[in-house]
């Protein structure tokens, strides 16, 4: 089963962090990609752009609206998305949590073959 780990986590600590703390998360991600690899769960995923950079398109009521922005205003945002390919939700769980993300959302991607 495929799902996407949907890593979120609040934006500030980011955009306050110097190159230093910056390296060391993406060497978080780093280890956690390796793990992903030697246990040929992962699917892809990339990085978001910061929540600012976001477009959004709401359609209500026969018309739409073009905003800038997330959808959503809250503190934590989503910062990137990671897919996996394993056999349960209990293992899904497992990679959840060890992804260096503060929070994640576990989505099943349905088969449509």
């Amino acid at each position: 089963m495929r799902y996407v780990l949907l890593a979120a986590g609040d934006e500030r600590p980011w955009a306050e962090a110097g190159q230093a703390e910056r390296e060391e998360i993406y060497a978080r991600w780093g280890r956690f990609e390796e793990m992903l690899t030697a246990r040929n769960a992962g699917r892809g995923g990339d990085e978001l752009a910061h929540s600012g950079t976001a477009t959004t398109v709401r359609k209500t009521g026969g018309k739409v609206v073009v905003t800038d922005g997330p959808y959503a205003e809250a503190v934590e945002q989503i910062g990137g998305y990671v897919t996996i390919e394993v056999a349960s939700m209990a293992e899904a769980i497992e990679f959840a949590e060890a992804c260096p993300s503060d929070v994640v959302e576990i989505r099943p991607v349905p088969d449509r073959g």
